[in-house]
């Protein structure tokens, strides 16, 4: 990794292991540095177009909690994208936690597109638990998607993301989760918009199945002339419960928010189309999740 030539000739930089390293990304690369807490300094060039920067994190160890700050720095003009994926797999008795803290520092006009996907899995009885941090700062005219997806054998989960906004910049948030026997996860995303003309997208949709419970709390705040547009649609099975809080509040006469808010049962109508070609009833709702998560 520290091989300056092989680094300056890749589009893609991949970071295994989270040890108090300082990474840039572009045409010039600086040595490693180490930082006085477990994480990634990652400075992204200006010049850099097109490039990835992937930081998967496996955690294997039960009763063990992991907690990591990567602070990414892009620079102005840079177009860039972000993986983060983190997996336990916990085949032990005691819980095992990840808690990554991401910072994103947009400089002006840079585009970045952040994927974030978590995964757990294991027979143990120890729980698994991912608690992720997100901080997005974003300058004049910057650009900011943010893809995140939870899915599948998480036992707890609280997510937390803090956006602020400046003028002309653009958010565009996807959020996917999915939750069965007695999973948790709670959702919470404030988005302050303080720059004149900036604008903001959010949309989560998730599933819960068994005895599940998921909590949602969106809150779009407009400090400035501004748009945006926030959307909660779930799927409710079995005996799960989920609770959609989204929350706007203008502070600007020419702050222009909307809010949505779905909560509903799989459609019976689907069920018996898909059933009618074949499909037992657990395929067919399986399709109709996969088609609404994706």
């Amino acid at each position: 990794m520290t091989d300056k030539g092989l680094l300056s000739h890749r589009k893609q930089v991949i970071i295994l292991i989270l040890t108090g390293l300082s990474v840039q990304v572009g045409h010039c690369f600086g040595p490693l540095y180490i930082k006085k807490h477990n994480g990634i300094d990652v400075y992204i060039d200006g010049n850099a177009q097109g490039e990835q920067v992937h930081i998967p994190v496996v955690v294997s160890a039960s009763g063990m909690t992991d907690v990591v700050y990567n602070d990414f720095y892009i620079a102005e003009g840079a177009d860039v994208i972000i993986v983060a994926g983190c997996g336990i797999h916990n085949a032990g008795c005691n819980d095992t936690r990840h808690d990554g803290i991401h910072s994103f520092h947009v400089g002006k006009n840079a585009n970045v597109r952040y994927e974030e996907k978590h995964y757990g899995e294991g027979e143990g009885t120890g729980e698994k638990i991912l608690n992720p941090v997100t901080k997005i700062y974003l300058e004049e005219g910057a650009v900011f998607t943010l893809d995140t997806a939870q899915i599948k054998g998480v036992d707890s989960s609280v997510r937390e993301t803090d956006v602020f906004m400046g003028e002309k910049s653009k958010l565009f948030v996807t959020e996917r989760l999915m939750t069965h026997d007695k999973q948790t996860v709670v959702s919470n995303m404030e988005v302050q918009m303080n720059g004149e003309g900036s604008a903001a997208k959010i949309a989560s949709r998730s599933v819960a199945k068994g005895e599940s419970s998921q909590t949602f709390h969106p809150k779009a705040i407009g400090n400035a002339a501004c748009h945006a547009h926030v959307q909660c649609d779930s799927i409710i099975m079995d005996k799960a419960e989920v609770c959609s809080i989204p929350e706007i509040n203008a502070r600007h006469l020419d702050a222009s928010i909307i809010h949505e808010a779905a909560i509903g049962r799989i459609n019976n109508e689907q069920l018996i189309k898909l059933r009618t070609l074949g499909m037992t009833e657990e395929e067919a709702e399986a399709v109709i999740v996969d088609a609404f998560l994706d």
